[in-house]
Protein backbone atom coordinates (compact mmCIF):
# COMPACT_ATOMS: atom_id res chain seq x y z
CA UNK A 1 0.00 0.00 0.00
CA UNK A 2 1.29 3.04 -1.24
CA UNK A 3 1.67 6.14 1.41
CA UNK A 4 2.74 9.80 1.63
CA UNK A 5 2.62 11.50 5.09
CA UNK A 6 3.95 15.11 5.49
CA UNK A 7 4.59 16.48 8.57
CA UNK A 8 5.70 19.69 10.38
CA UNK A 9 3.24 22.62 9.27
CA UNK A 10 2.61 25.50 11.49
CA UNK A 11 2.33 29.04 12.28
CA UNK A 12 4.99 31.11 11.96
CA UNK A 13 5.92 35.35 11.58
CA UNK A 14 6.85 36.55 8.77
CA UNK A 15 10.85 36.08 8.72
CA UNK A 16 11.09 32.61 10.30
CA UNK A 17 11.45 29.24 9.13
CA UNK A 18 9.58 25.88 9.10
CA UNK A 19 10.87 22.53 7.65
CA UNK A 20 8.18 20.76 6.62
CA UNK A 21 8.85 16.39 5.48
CA UNK A 22 6.99 13.79 3.67
CA UNK A 23 7.65 10.12 4.26
CA UNK A 24 6.50 8.01 1.01
CA UNK A 25 6.48 4.54 1.16
CA UNK A 26 5.17 1.30 -0.52
CA UNK A 27 7.05 1.43 -3.91
CA UNK A 28 9.61 2.64 -6.00
CA UNK A 29 9.59 6.84 -6.50
CA UNK A 30 11.51 8.42 -9.35
CA UNK A 31 10.65 11.86 -8.56
CA UNK A 32 9.12 13.85 -5.75
CA UNK A 33 8.22 17.56 -5.13
CA UNK A 34 6.01 20.08 -3.33
CA UNK A 35 2.93 22.10 -4.23
CA UNK A 36 0.78 24.56 -2.41
CA UNK A 37 -2.13 25.93 -2.54
CA UNK A 38 -4.15 29.30 -0.91
CA UNK A 39 -7.55 29.60 -0.73
CA UNK A 40 -9.08 30.28 -3.81
CA UNK A 41 -6.26 30.05 -5.96
CA UNK A 42 -4.93 26.87 -7.64
CA UNK A 43 -2.62 24.20 -6.56
CA UNK A 44 1.02 25.21 -7.79
CA UNK A 45 4.66 23.49 -7.70
CA UNK A 46 6.90 24.77 -4.98
CA UNK A 47 9.60 22.45 -5.84
CA UNK A 48 10.73 19.03 -7.21
CA UNK A 49 13.64 16.92 -7.27
CA UNK A 50 14.43 14.01 -9.34
CA UNK A 51 15.80 10.32 -8.25
CA UNK A 52 19.21 11.89 -9.87
CA UNK A 53 19.20 15.02 -7.56
CA UNK A 54 17.87 17.60 -9.86
CA UNK A 55 16.32 20.47 -8.04
CA UNK A 56 13.92 22.78 -9.68
CA UNK A 57 12.03 25.85 -7.69
CA UNK A 58 9.30 27.99 -8.47
CA UNK A 59 10.92 31.95 -9.07
CA UNK A 60 8.40 32.95 -5.64
CA UNK A 61 10.20 30.66 -3.27
CA UNK A 62 14.09 30.37 -5.47
CA UNK A 63 16.76 31.94 -2.57
CA UNK A 64 14.33 31.25 0.54
CA UNK A 65 13.16 27.27 -0.02
CA UNK A 66 15.91 24.33 0.30
CA UNK A 67 14.19 20.99 -0.46
CA UNK A 68 16.64 17.46 0.02
CA UNK A 69 16.33 13.93 -0.05
CA UNK A 70 17.29 11.61 3.22
CA UNK A 71 20.77 10.46 2.21
CA UNK A 72 19.90 7.16 4.33
CA UNK A 73 16.28 7.23 3.18
CA UNK A 74 15.54 8.79 -0.49
CA UNK A 75 11.65 8.00 -0.17
CA UNK A 76 11.96 10.89 2.69
CA UNK A 77 12.19 14.11 1.69
CA UNK A 78 12.33 18.15 3.20
CA UNK A 79 11.46 21.38 2.31
CA UNK A 80 13.59 23.90 4.39
CA UNK A 81 11.89 27.29 4.55
CA UNK A 82 12.97 30.15 5.31
CA UNK A 83 12.38 34.24 5.33
CA UNK A 84 8.93 33.35 5.06
CA UNK A 85 6.37 35.41 3.59
CA UNK A 86 2.41 35.80 4.21
CA UNK A 87 1.97 35.27 0.66
CA UNK A 88 3.45 31.41 1.73
CA UNK A 89 0.47 30.56 3.66
CA UNK A 90 -1.33 27.72 2.04
CA UNK A 91 -1.41 24.04 2.31
CA UNK A 92 1.45 22.09 1.41
CA UNK A 93 1.21 19.05 -0.81
CA UNK A 94 3.94 16.36 -0.80
CA UNK A 95 3.87 14.46 -4.51
CA UNK A 96 5.36 11.04 -5.02
CA UNK A 97 5.85 9.65 -8.26
CA UNK A 98 6.47 6.24 -9.26
CA UNK A 99 7.26 4.83 -12.38
CA UNK A 100 3.28 4.05 -12.97
CA UNK A 101 1.37 6.70 -11.00
CA UNK A 102 1.72 10.03 -8.66
CA UNK A 103 0.46 10.02 -5.01
CA UNK A 104 -0.38 12.73 -2.83
CA UNK A 105 -0.48 13.30 0.96
CA UNK A 106 -2.76 15.02 2.55
CA UNK A 107 -1.49 18.00 3.40
CA UNK A 108 0.07 20.36 5.84
CA UNK A 109 -1.05 24.24 6.86
CA UNK A 110 1.42 26.62 6.85
CA UNK A 111 0.33 29.88 8.00
CA UNK A 112 2.70 33.27 7.81
CA UNK A 113 1.56 35.70 10.02
CA UNK A 114 2.47 39.78 9.32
Amino acid sequence: QVQVVESGGGLVQAGGSLRLSCAASGTIFRNMGWYRQAPGKPRELVATITSGGRENYADSVKGRFNMYRDDADKNTMYLQMNNLKPEDTAVYYCKAVSYVDAYWGQGAQVTVSS
